[in-house]
């Protein structure tokens, strides 16, 4: 399925760096160290009861699996600044909203956006939540049906720009 433009992930210029500087590590170096450790596991013997083999394999499959993940990210990606002080909803902003009666705060947008550590929920724009409050201001209150069918009234509250 091809990625349009309106549904294509968004990304800060930050995260798309970050982002690529790490695709061009674990292709590169990183891939290297895991090959050289499964060759020296290997060397030692018994592939069957060999744990350092079976372990580095893990650990290059992992790798392989995040190599793909990570191109593919970056090939589709937006990129742009983070949201505006306008108060609307939009990706790289921080929403407080009323969810179902409980007050949340959580970053709009792409998961790859928030800085490593940060302590910040993150809802996509292709969630149920986030397609519904997708272009709402502070002050609205809109609804979307939750995947088990009941529907969810949300708020907002409170819109500002990510900074990370």
């Amino acid at each position: 399925m091809a990625t349009t433009p309106s549904d294509a992930p968004w990304l800060t210029q930050e995260a798309y760096d970050r982002l690529s500087k790490e695709l061009e590590h674990i292709s590169g170096p990183g891939r290297q160290e895991i090959i050289e450790r499964i060759e020296a596991a290997r060397d030692e013997g018994d592939l069957k009861e060999n744990g350092g083999y079976h372990a580095a394999r893990e650990e290059q499959s992992k790798n392989e699996g995040r190599i793909a993940e990570l191109k593919q990210l970056l090939e589709t990606a937006r990129v742009g600044e983070t949201g505006t002080a306008d108060g609307t909803v939009q990706p790289g902003t921080v929403v407080t909203a009323v969810v179902a009666g409980d007050e949340m705060t959580f970053l709009f947008g792409n998961r790859e956006i928030a800085a490593d550590g940060e302590d910040l929920e993150v809802y996509s724009e292709r969630s149920p939540l986030g397609e519904a409050i997708n272009g709402a201001s502070k002050g609205d209150t809109v609804s979307y049906t939750a995947p088990n069918g009941k529907e969810i009234e949300v708020e907002v509250r409170k819109v500002e720009p990510y900074t990370a």
